[in-house]
């Protein structure tokens, strides 16, 4: 949560700031400001959306006089209300020091005490600015901004990234961070700084990560970074992987439609990925093959091809793992928030079904107060599409305490979770905008399917055939994603239904269940309906005394096996006045009369189907918000990147 800027060199601070914050916006926030360096500093706050800064700085004359430097911030309020006294950035009180910070303090009633005992006075409710007076105190104390900056960092608890500027100090921008993100960006006599690489990708694509417990000091020309010890560590520069059509919507609407659209490469780009293979190239073991999208022709038929030696097949190496790593695995247990815990449903499901390795799926919120006990061989396994997850990174570090193989699957290189596990599988999703995730979501799922078929493998579970016919399965997946984007207007008939509804229930069984915990999240995320999703076996015991009549009821119906008495649930609450609505497969038969709507996906194999039905739910949440005239990828009060726990 939370986004940060910073700038120093030659160019606009004012628009290179604003136009940062632009692109961290989906990280979530209530309120924006910036700094601009001058005596005093020039500070500007805003309450809502970036427009409300954007007018406060176009209104000010203060914004005309020339700067070179200055740092700025979008806030998710956590200690505090979303307020101009709490909204960043922060002033000391003698004004000697102003910062924005990403992050919470997990110790700053103590620092605030100690602070207040020595003269200081508070303006806010927040805990940065005990950060930023604590930051003056040591400064005033030592004097010398290094100094003070690693006393500030052995004192402080919690997660931080810092951007900060000392009046002192008109030609150097200083950083910090610990267990928050924080990239640098070098520019043409100029130096960027934030939260995410987009911030600044249309100024320059050579970056310096910034590794944990480390402070920079950044000019015009230089960039100094200090390990915890504080010594300084020299370090290369390297190229941001990502591209600027990546960060910006094109002839798209919104984020979350490109996004969406995005899925069939995305998901070819994972299978890819873990075949030891990038962007449509197979990069060893045979001929270089493109699989343009849709795919699924060009998959099969690459898997056939007798002039291919290798024919394309999962990697152990592209989960960091070998073979005996996974022979070694007796149970697996998935810690998850929102979406990715989701994901981790349908992960237990096929897990379970193709390895008959037990898999436990948990709230990483929870993990750490559960006094989880973990067995000798179990692998705990996280997902998070950030990679910064803070009660995701918070559960892989208790269960590496309790003596764990921890193995991530992020969407993120280099991010927190990553660097702190042992294994890690990245998944190919790209940069995601949209704060409600579609793709992300998509390309965890596939990870779930190859982590268990890889593991079933390394069991002894299935067969060679068995074991190619699902990968052959697989790799037709991106083109049967590809057919369900035709689904973009065949849904707005049930959009139109739907989106004046108080109360939505969605109902599956087995891994419909699972699809169907995610199509209620997305659909409440983004039209801020409330929605629930129910095992259709739950039913009679309590849930149904819920519906009434017109109560809209959507059912998900893949699993051949579970289909009839889905079925026999649907007319449960039918009988009893509910509007019922049908997503499901092509092979499954229904009464159509029985149903206000319904919608078919292609057939696939049945533990492969969550990844095509989840496109009509994404497609429905989307459509709803649009109806009900909200903005898709800025859902009120959420945060792309969860940052504090």
């Amino acid at each position: 949560m939370c986004g940060i800027v910073g700038f120093v060199g030659q160019g606009n601070p004012k628009e290179i700031l604003l136009a940062g914050l632009s692109r961290l916006e989906y990280r979530g926030y209530d309120s924006a400001g910036i700094a601009l360096y001058a005596h005093p500093f020039t500070v500007v706050k805003a309450v809502g959306k970036l427009e409300e800064l954007k007018k406060k700085v176009e209104a000010s004359k203060e914004f005309e006089l020339p700067y070179s430097m200055g740092i700025g911030h979008t806030r998710w309020a956590t200690h505090g209300k979303a307020s101009e006294k709490n909204a960043h950035p922060h002033l000391s009180m003698h004004k000697e020091v102003v910062l924005v910070h990403n992050g919470i303090i997990e110790n700053f009633a103590e620092i605030k005490n100690f602070l207040q005992e020595k003269g200081y006075s508070f303006y806010s409710d927040t805990d940065t600015e005990v950060a930023v007076n604590l930051m003056e105190y040591y400064y005033r104390k030592e004097k010398d901004i290094l100094k003070a900056l690693f006393s500030v960092q052995k004192e402080l608890k919690g997660s931080f990234a810092f951007a900060i500027m000392f009046l002192e100090d008109a030609n150097t921008l200083y950083a910090m961070r610990k267990d928050s993100p924080l990239i640098v960006g070098k520019g043409k006599n100029a130096f960027y700084l934030a939260s995410d690489v987009s911030a600044f990708l249309d100024y320059t694509k050579k970056i310096y990560p910034v590794e944990n417990r480390e402070i920079l000091s950044l000019s015009e020309k230089e960039i100094h970074i200090y390990n915890q010890n504080g010594e300084e560590v020299k370090r290369s520069s390297t190229i941001a992987e990502l591209s600027q059509s990546q960060i910006h919507k094109g002839d798209y609407l919104h984020f979350m439609e490109k996004e969406i659209f995005e899925q069939p490469k995305v998901v070819k780009d994972t299978l890819l990925y873990a075949c030891k293979q990038e962007n449509g190239k197979q990069l060893e073991n045979g001929k270089p093959e493109e699989y343009a999208t849709p795919g699924a022709k060009q998959f099969s038929s690459a898997r056939k091809d007798p002039e291919n030696a290798e024919n394309p097949d999962f990697s152990y190496e592209a989960f960091s793992m070998a073979e005996k790593d996974f022979q070694d695995i007796s149970r697996v247990r998935v810690i998850a928030c929102g979406s990715a815990y989701h994901a981790g449903w349908v992960l237990k499901s096929v897990c379970e079904s193709l390895a008959r390795v037990p898999v436990q799926v948990e709230l990483a919120s929870e993990f750490r107060y559960n006094h989880p006990i973990l067995e000798n061989g179990e692998l705990v396994l996280s997902i998070s599409q950030s990679g910064e997850t803070a009660d995701t990174l918070a559960a892989v570090k208790e269960a590496k305490k309790l003596g764990a193989k921890t193995l991530s699957i992020v969407n993120v290189k280099g991010s927190a979770i990553a660097k702190e596990s042992d294994f890690v599988f990245y998944t190919q999703a790209g940069p995601e905008i949209a704060v409600a995730t579609t793709k992300a979501y998509s390309c965890q799922l596939v990870a779930g399917y190859i982590f268990s078929l890889l593991l079933a493998k390394a069991k002894g579970k299935i067969s060679r055939e068995e074991a190619s016919n699902l990968t052959e399965e697989l790799f037709l997946l991106p083109g049967k994603v590809q057919q369900c984007l035709s689904m973009d207007q065949e849904i707005l008939p049930m959009a139109k239904e739907l989106k004046d509804a108080d109360n939505i229930f969605f109902l599956g069984r087995g891994l419909d269940w699972a699809i169907s915990m995610e199509g209620a999240l997305k659909l409440k995320e983004i039209s801020y309906i409330h929605c629930e999703s129910y095992s259709s076996g739950e039913l009679k015991h309590g849930t149904i005394s819920l519906i009434e009549k017109d109560s809209p009821v959507i059912g998900l119906l893949s699993q051949e096996e579970l289909a009839g008495k889905s079925i026999s649930n649907i007319h449960e609450v039918r009988s009893r006045g509910a509007k019922c609505f049908a997503i499901k497969t092509e092979d499954i038969a229904i009464e159509e009369e029985d149903f206000a709507g319904s919608l078919s996906v292609a057939k696939t194999h049945p533990l492969f189907a969550g990844s095509l039905l989840v496109l009509p739910l994404q497609f429905l949440a989307y459509r709803v918000s649009l109806l009900k005239g909200f903005d898709p990828d800025k859902p009120r009060n959420l945060a792309k990147s969860v940052t504090v726990e």
